[in-house]
């Protein structure tokens, strides 16, 4: 994967920088009113491709950041499952201790049925 991205990133680069070269004329950028700013196409491009690239850069961090978050809340939500599971799991085994101190011995049980069953 890691391959085609970088062939798919060197053909644009590479068109990219053909373009430039042959758009060498000054272009004018009207930054805001009354503010002008006369550069080559080539430098102008590659300004915009760079902040675009920038901005891109900025999303991807805001994304996994909040992707993090997602991720980090469900992570307590389950560890406060388990600990809740834990928890129950403690209280049915000192419920299976005590029932089985209150049970008679099952050797006991087997034989008054064999005794019953003989009479």
């Amino acid at each position: 994967m890691r391959q085609l991205n970088f062939v798919i990133i060197f053909i644009l680069c590479l068109a990219f920088g053909l373009f430039t070269i042959e758009n060498t004329e000054l272009g004018t950028i009207h930054v805001v009113p009354g503010l002008q700013v006369q550069a080559p196409i080539a430098v102008e491009l590659l300004l915009a491709v760079g902040l675009g690239a920038v901005f891109a850069w900025l999303f991807s961090i805001w994304t996994r950041l909040q992707r993090l978050l997602v991720y980090s809340q469900q992570v307590r939500k389950k560890n406060v499952q388990i600990k809740e599971l834990e928890n129950k799991i403690e209280q049915f085994q000192a419920e299976v201790q005590s029932l089985k101190l209150a049970l008679p011995p099952a050797g006991d049980s087997l034989k008054d049925e064999v005794q019953a069953m003989a009479q």
